[in-house]
């Protein structure tokens, strides 16, 4: 029987930065496993037959979606209360998880959507952008001066929008946001996630993360 769950990660996926967030700040210990993404070992895929990252390996159950890997670690330990705040947070994780990424793929990727015109899709992302900058306005995180769910699950999709075009970001008159998202990349937290780790190997030591 395994000794800690086992979380499969990609360092850059958005989606795997927020469970590695949730992760940290809850202090539980996991077996990290970073990958390719170009070279998917086997035992992943086992995890994670459909070959996406978070996938996390409790030992009791497999959890494959990164928001639930979220509210699993902080279900066990929530020190920092990330979890004490209103329904509207979780709403507003459900719209970034859904029409402000499809935006945000459109624009990353415009090239795959050539039926799509790049500018009206980067303009529904902005749209959401400016609600959150709105909602940041005297507030140093969506619901006060705490960090709370909502601001980590968010914030690794608005960091992948802004650096699609980040000179172009800037001048798009959210500061607010603009400070939020910064203060998100220069925290210790941020760095602790963000460590890189070699790919795993079969047989190699584990990586304790958490």
């Amino acid at each position: 029987m395994q000794s800690r769950p086992i979380l499969w990660t990609f360092r850059r996926c958005p989606f795997a930065m927020r469970a590695r967030l949730a992760i940290h700040a809850s202090g539980v210990q996991v077996e990290l496993r970073e990958i390719l993404l170009r070279d998917k070992p086997a035992a992943f895929l086992e995890t994670s037959p459909k070959g996406t990252v978070p996938v996390i390996d409790t030992g009791n159950r497999v959890i494959a979606q990164s928001r639930d890997i979220m509210l699993w670690a902080l279900g066990q330990h929530d020190p920092e209360d990330w979890l004490a705040m209103p329904q509207d947070g979780h709403d507003l994780i459900a719209y970034c998880d859904g029409p402000f990424k499809t935006a945000l793929d459109h624009t990353k990727y415009a090239v795959r959507y050539p039926d799509l015109d790049m500018q009206t899709e980067r303009g529904k992302a902005l749209d959401f952008l400016h609600d959150l900058d709105a909602r940041l306005r005297g507030s140093e995180y969506l619901f006060g001066p705490q960090a709370r769910m909502a601001d980590m699950a968010i914030l690794p999709f608005v960091r992948q929008f802004a650096h699609i075009d980040f000179a172009w970001f800037a001048t798009q008159g959210m500061p607010d946001l603009a400070r939020w998202l910064a203060d998100f990349k220069s925290s210790v937290r941020f760095a602790g996630v963000m460590r890189k780790y070699p790919p795993w190997q079969s047989g190699q030591d584990q990586v304790l993360f958490g």
